[in-house]
């Protein structure tokens, strides 16, 4: 199965880059060392600490596999400020009871919703993409349909 293309902002590609290095330098050794400490200890069998740090172990190498995978391949793409939404674009929105929402629109593997950046896959980001501001849009939300404004495109 081919994979899709992953899609990253340039401040995303940096940030996914720190990752893995943090993941490969500082993390790794941590864990290794947390390894062998709880061997020391006591024997693996029954050893709550040994199989936490295994399971801590197991998570970072299979995100070091993800991020070695992606980085070289991604697409990084660079925002086109011409008042229409793109990938890279920071977009505040309003509602019709007047609350604000700032987003910044990202591929998938850089979205944080709690950190204001969302997909451009997700139901929002999608339907911003192409828009300018002025124009409003309709999103699925679990709360039901919500209509939004798009008062600022940078």
């Amino acid at each position: 199965m081919e994979r899709k293309p992953v899609i990253l902002t340039e401040d995303g590609r940096k940030r996914l880059h720190n990752e893995l290095e943090n993941l490969r330098n500082v993390r790794r050794p941590a864990i290794s060392e947390r390894i062998q400490q709880s061997k020391e200890l006591e024997s693996t069998a029954n050893n709550a600490e040994w199989d936490e740090a295994k399971n801590d172990q197991a998570f970072v190498e299979g995100k070091i596999i993800e991020l070695e995978s992606v980085l070289p391949t991604a697409s990084v793409v660079k925002p086109q400020h011409k008042g229409i939404v793109d990938i890279g674009s920071v977009v505040t929105l309003t509602t019709p009871e007047g609350d604000s929402e700032t987003y910044t629109i990202v591929g998938s593997l850089e979205a944080s919703a709690i950190e204001g950046r969302i997909s451009n896959e997700s139901p929002v980001g999608l339907a911003l993409l192409g828009k300018k501001v002025g124009q409003e849009i309709d999103v699925n939300a679990p709360a039901g349909k919500q209509r939004l404004k798009i008062v600022k495109v940078q």
